[in-house]
């Protein structure tokens, strides 16, 4: 298979280019670093700039905001008129996006849903009402048709439809001129860089680059640089968007333009291919996926250009946001090449589980040839690239505050004797208010986000959009499954089994002594030492039971528990205005967000500390804190919600523990364990426990180290210290 005979050498001209754009990287993760400070999302590719941008947004509105879709495309064509001009001459492709459009879109005053916050609050939940960008483009649209093709794609169906009010169409038109406006200043620079430019080489980059954006100011890509040149065009404009960052099936969707190159002897060397996907992942780190089951399941779609892209990122070595769909049918060589570049590089792909998220999300009632069409292009979550809305990744349903609720309505009330059945009974009682204001949201949402924010960039790159003059978010496109993410599952789990072990069944403490000693954070804060000491051993008591993860534990089974019942108050009814809900697991990094707004909780945890990870039992969950990845595993196929929204795996190793828990092929079965079991998605790091302490006292003494936080990468210099403390701690843990 084309692409597996590349080797690195450092001779090769691709490969220097390569190591500039690498070397360039990491100029701008500095400055950045200096300029805004940590930076705990994806590293993306917005370029740092130190001069000011001559820019006003013009307001519609008293509040001073820019509301609403004329507004939105006046002001994103006037910004990108302004934008600056950037080319780097080692690199295939022009164009970089300097920050997002300033002080144009959200919602207006009175529009935002104040009266949900009382329970937003009461119940620590991020309810991702005005949330924007959280669905996959059908990038097909873009590379059959072009800027022109799009441009007059609208025109036609303002012609068409005649709409009485052409403010939406009008708003994605101006958008389009802005792009090809800022398409043809490329082209003069790249003319005005060849002109003084004395490398041969690189004069004859710059003028291939002026040519082919001169060709796609108005026309479709022709060749796999072309398609990659608009690809990084769309990555610009949808990071400014409000930092939009989906691309899709980035193997088939370039697929047809390098075997066509091939065929025409455009491309003689795989080497320059790679360059070209280099150039693109240097762009932006935009999600996408590699690999994957064809919609009949009968075959896998992994071809040489899988391969290439797979090479691309580890000869870049930078934040990227690859994934590898697993599924029965993969082809093993390229996820054997995938663990390969994993044990190099301490990170890589993740990989996305077909089984659990194909027939899951068939249960929802669309075909399993339709399920199997969704990609991997966000943090945790996979869509139906440019047909479905599912406002994915954006919510944050605190499971912990609930239990916390639920432990002080109990020990208040003096009519009942404090019980599990009680705790659980208000446990689930408020658990069901927080899903159902969470919904509340959801409508609210659906009902007015169109008219304040429309998604003015992924519209274009929609089925029906434009047809129909409908924001997607409005009826623009033909599928509405809205999704859900829970947080702090392992932290409620191991909570009711500690006081179902040490307060119910052994009597060590009692339920009034419990609660003091939770009001008062197990004794921290105290100036007496004898109390801090007797608070300690209440907190080791309270967390040295078997832990969720530990295999047929009461933990295990509360979390079994606490995990269907959150998936039915979900997925068991519609909201009120009938839009189907899908429960997920996941936490990014609110962790420790949430977790800072909560008191100390019986499993152990103090006041303020993160809560339990995604889906993930807490690090040194086994008995002697040893590690144990199957268990990890197990536990996390176990309380998969099962409707095709995700739970992942978080997965650390020490480099030198995972070579004796197997090294590639121990991985690799691992992965396809999981798969097989319904997992949803595997995040993996292997790094060292030496240079991750190292890196973690002084992050510049590793300025390059990358590392998967959830699932998204970046450099472990830019994370705060406490979102570097969490990688410690599983690595430490695992």
């Amino acid at each position: 298979m084309a692409g597996m005979g590349l080797t690195m050498n450092q001779n090769n001209k691709y490969q220097q280019r390569t190591d500039v754009l690498n070397k360039i990287k990491m100029e701008h993760t500095a400055q950045k670093l200096e300029q805004t400070g940590y930076f705990n999302v994806d590293d993306d590719g917005r370029i740092p700039w130190p001069e000011p941008i001559p820019f006003t947004p013009k307001s519609n509105h008293p509040s001073g905001g820019c509301y609403g879709a004329r507004s939105i495309g006046d002001n994103f064509r006037e910004w990108l008129d302004v934008h600056p001009v950037i080319i780097h001459p080692q690199s295939a492709l022009a164009g970089a996006w300097i920050t997002y459009v300033p002080g144009v879109g959200g919602w207006k005053p009175e529009d935002r849903p104040e009266h949900l916050r009382p329970l937003h609050k009461k119940y620590n939940l991020r309810p991702g009402i005005g949330a924007q960008n959280h669905l996959g483009p059908d990038m097909k649209i873009g590379l059959d048709l072009g800027w022109g093709g799009l441009l007059k794609k609208i025109r036609e169906s303002r012609e068409l439809n005649r709409p009485d009010n052409t403010d939406f169409l009008d708003a994605e038109e101006n958008l389009v001129l802005g792009v090809q406006d800022w398409i043809k200043r490329h082209v003069a620079k790249a003319h005005e860089m060849a002109a003084v430019e004395t490398d041969p080489e690189i004069r004859a980059n710059l003028l291939s680059m002026a040519e082919m954006n001169a060709w796609l100011i108005e026309g479709a890509p022709r060749t796999l640089r072309e398609a990659c040149q608009f690809l990084a065009w769309f990555q610009c404009i949808d990071r400014m968007w409000g930092r939009g960052g989906a691309l899709g099936q980035l193997d088939e969707l370039l697929r047809p333009f390098y075997e066509a190159d091939l065929a025409a002897g455009r491309i003689v060397d795989d080497e320059e291919a790679v360059w070209f996907l280099t150039s693109l992942i240097f762009n932006d780190t935009h999600y996408s996926q590699i690999g994957g089951p064809t919609p009949d399941g009968a075959r896998d779609l992994t071809s040489p250009i899988s391969f290439l892209i797979l090479e691309a990122t580890h000869r870049l070595k930078i934040p990227s946001n690859i994934a590898l769909r697993v599924h029965d049918k993969g082809n093993p060589e390229l996820l054997r090449r995938a663990v390969q570049y994993l044990f190099e590089d301490g990170t890589g792909v993740c990989y996305s589980c077909s089984k659990g998220l194909d027939e899951g999300y068939a249960r929802n009632g669309v075909p399993i040839q339709l399920a199997r069409m969704r990609a991997k292009v966000g943090c945790n979550w996979t869509c139906l690239p440019g047909i479905e809305y599912p406002i994915q990744d954006c919510t944050r349903q605190c499971l912990t505050k609930p239990f916390l609720l639920a432990f002080e309505d109990m020990m208040a009330d003096t009519s009942v004797s404090p019980s599990m059945e009680a705790l659980w009974d208000r446990y689930a009682a408020h658990l069901g208010v927080s899903v159902d204001v969470m919904k509340q949201g959801f409508d609210w949402h659906m009902d007015h986000h169109a008219a304040n924010h429309i998604e003015i960039v992924l519209n274009l790159f929609c089925h029906g959009p434009i047809e129909r003059g409908l924001d997607v978010s409005a009826g623009g496109v033909d599928i509405y499954r809205l999704t859900f993410d829970g947080v702090g599952l392992a932290t409620v789990a191991d909570s009711f089994a500690a006081i179902e072990q040490r307060v119910a069944k052994e009597k060590r403490i009692s339920w009034n002594d419990l609660a003091y000693w939770l009001a008062n954070d197990y004794g921290r804060d105290s100036s007496d030492p004898v109390v801090q000491k007797a608070g300690e051993n209440v907190r080791l008591m309270m967390k040295n039971i078997a832990r969720f993860g530990t295999g047929n534990s009461r933990a295990d089974w509360w979390a079994k528990r606490i995990g269907e019942t959150y998936v039915h108050l979900v997925r068991g009814t519609p909201t009120a205005k009938g839009f189907t809900v899908i429960p997920g697991l996941f936490s990014h990094g609110d962790v420790i967000s949430i977790g800072k707004e909560l008191t100390a909780t019986p499993n152990g945890r103090h006041a303020g500390d993160a809560i339990s990870h995604s889906v993930d039992p807490d690090p040194g969950f086994m008995p002697g804190g040893t590690a144990s990845p199957t268990a990890k595993s197990n536990a996390v196929t176990a309380v998969q919600p099962g409707w095709g929204n995700s739970a992942p795996l978080q997965i650390d190793f020490d480099k030198h523990l995972a070579q004796e828990y197997g090294g590639i092929e121990s991985i690799e079965a691992m992965i396809k364990t999981h798969n097989a079991q319904g997992g949803t998605l595997i995040n993996i790091n292997v790094i060292s426990k030496e240079q991750v302490l190292e890196a973690h006292a002084d992050p510049e003494k590793y300025p390059d180290l990358v590392v998967r936080v959830t699932g998204y990468s970046a450099y472990f210099k830019m994370l705060s210290p406490e979102y570097r403390q969490q990688v410690v701690d599983r690595i430490l843990a695992e």
